[in-house]
Parts: C-alpha cells; sequence; structure tokens
C-alpha cells in the first residue's frame, strides 16, 4: 500500500511573498496535503513585510498560527521545526527551507514506500545552489519564474563555503534530525536514490543578511552553537567582494551548468552519491595560522 503524502514541515523566514507562492505551489504538485509551519522574524524585519509575508500564507490557505519575533539564535529553527514535528504526528515528514525546491527520483508515495521496504527511516538529498546566468544576487519576478530567473546550479554550499550539502528530506516521526536537517544521528540514508534540493538562497538581499548573519554571532547577540555558519557567510562576501558583487559561475571547482525543477540534473544519482560519501567536515590544518580546508570531490 502506497503510504500517505508526508507533511511538510518548515519553519519560514522573512522571505518574499512571492517565493512562499512557488514554494507552495511546487510542494503541493508533489503530493504535499498538510503543511505544518512556524514564522520566525528577527527584530529588524518591519511589521508591514510580515504582515503581508503573512497575508500571502493565509490567502494561501497555509496555517500561520505559530509566529514568533526575536534573535535568529542557532537553535531557533530547530526548536521551532522540533514542536512542528510533535504537531504533525506519526508518518513521514518532509523537511524543507523556504528556499529549498526538492526534486525527487520518483513520486513522493513511491520515494517513501521505498524506504520503508528497504529498512530506512531517512530519505536523503544533496543542495544544488541555483544562481543567475551571470552570478547577479538578483531580484525576481513571480512571471520570470525561478528557473528562468535562476538557470544555474552548482555545487557553492560546500565547495567554496565549506558547508555541509547533506540533507534530510524526509524522516519518520519518530527519527531525531539535527540541527540544519543535515543528519539523522544514526540513520543513513540511501546514498544511491538522492533527492536534488535546489536551494535558492542567493537572490537580492542575501548579502545583508550574511553581514547581519556574522555580526549578531560574533557580537553574541545570536547565540551559535560553533562557528561554522558565521564562517560560511563570511566565505560568501569575501568571495563576491573578489568578484565586484557576483558569483563566479565560471569556477569549473563549483560546476554549474543549466538545471531546472522538473527533473534531476543529468547523471544526478552518481554525482550525489559520490559527493554525499566523501563529503568531511571542515578540519582545521595543523600548520599555525592556516585556513580551514575540507575536501572538494
Amino acid at each position: 500500500m502506497t503510504p500517505a503524502p508526508p507533511s511538510l514541515v518548515a519553519v519560514i523566514g522573512p522571505v518574499e511573498p512571492a517565493l512562499l507562492t512557488a514554494w507552495t505551489a511546487h510542494y503541493r504538485a508533489l503530493g504535499v496535503e498538510r503543511f505544518h509551519l512556524a514564522f520566525h522574524f528577527p527584530d529588524h524585519v518591519h511589521d508591514a513585510w510580515r504582515r503581508q509575508l503573512l497575508d500571502t500564507a493565509r490567502a494561501l490557505d497555509l496555517p500561520c498560527g505559530q509566529v514568533t519575533t526575536g534573535p535568529w539564535h542557532e537553535h531557533t529553527n530547530t526548536d521551532l521545526r522540533d514542536a512542528l514535528r510533535e504537531q504533525a504526528g506519526p508518518g513521514w515528514h518532509l523537511l524543507a527551507d523556504s528556499d529549498e525546491f526538492h526534486t525527487y527520483p520518483a513520486p513522493l508515495g513511491a520515494v517513501t514506500g521505498e524506504a520503508e521496504e528497504n529498512g530506512r527511516a531517512v530519505v536523503g538529498g544533496l543542495m544544488l545552489d541555483r544562481v543567475t546566468a551571470d552570478g547577479r544576487l538578483a531580484l525576481w519576478r513571480p512571471e520570470t519564474g525561478l528557473d528562468r530567473a535562476f538557470p544555474l546550479g552548482g555545487h557553492l554550499t560546500h565547495r567554496l563555503l565549506q558547508g555541509d550539502p547533506r540533507k534530510i528530506v524526509l524522516a519518520l516521526s519518530d527519527v531525531t534530525v539535527a540541527s540544519g536537517n543535515h543528519r539523522a544521528p544514526g540513520r543513513k540514508p540511501d546514498p544511491h536514490t538522492l533527492a536534488c534540493v535546489h536551494h535558492f538562497k542567493w537572490r537580492a538581499g542575501v548579502l545583508d543578511d550574511l553581514r547581519r548573519r556574522v555580526d549578531r554571532f560574533s557580537s553574541g547577540a545570536w547565540a551559535e552553537d560553533s562557528p561554522a555558519v558565521r564562517s560560511e557567510a563570511s566565505r560568501l562576501l569575501q568571495h563576491v567582494d573578489r568578484h565586484n558583487g557576483r558569483i563566479d559561475v565560471s569556477d569549473p571547482r563549483l560546476a554549474f551548468r543549466q538545471v531546472t525543477l522538473d527533473g534531476l540534473p543529468n547523471g544526478w544519482a552518481a554525482e550525489a552519491a559520490k559527493i554525499t560519501t566523501a563529503w568531511r567536515p571542515p578540519t582545521l590544518q595543523s600548520r599555525p595560522g592556516s585556513t580551514i580546508s575540507s575536501p572538494s570531490p
């Protein structure tokens, strides 16, 4: 018997209403029927923006009863997400940030059904960063569509920022998932059936967000569990400073190429499996004053 559609669990930040609209449509097209959402707004977000986003959520018939404001500590997302998972109850939970659009190798019911048949309680994914054709951090218009506005997909997160590109995209309700949905301790997803997590973070306004993140975490105004998130933000800021405010889409290490949300990129299964199995957290080299390094499969 095909499992029931998963419940989507997400913590939504102050994104553009158009992005929330596109995100909702994407997951409803995949068969998601139940959304369990929390909205969190840091103190710098204007009331008008907050009201506009919540009004959009209501117009989309999304639940928006849980709305919080204040510092975005590193544990904030995890605390809100775990409370939502409790509300969602038994079954499969689909975990996606508001700038993450999943593409699966099969319909959702088939993906979760195969996982259960193989005794797996999680399904994994790998992030693919989406950017504009020339690397500009651009505004986009809903009528343009995300695929046309951000046609390139590449491996910015782990090969430049040294972040963890692995994602737990589906998990049974009794499975503990780590911060950022990157791991499920004690559980291993099948590396050969990974979803593509299209990551539409690199839009207009993100540089201000990253500078704020570095400032607030550095000052202690926002609590962090490790310096990793702040370090990743600093690497992106340094990169765009060196490239006139753009992401260098010509860098062969980042492997940017044309992709769409309609299907998995060519050769995705083998590419994603190789990256996932080879990836290791960054480590400090032993030489004094050395920089952080990590493998780049």
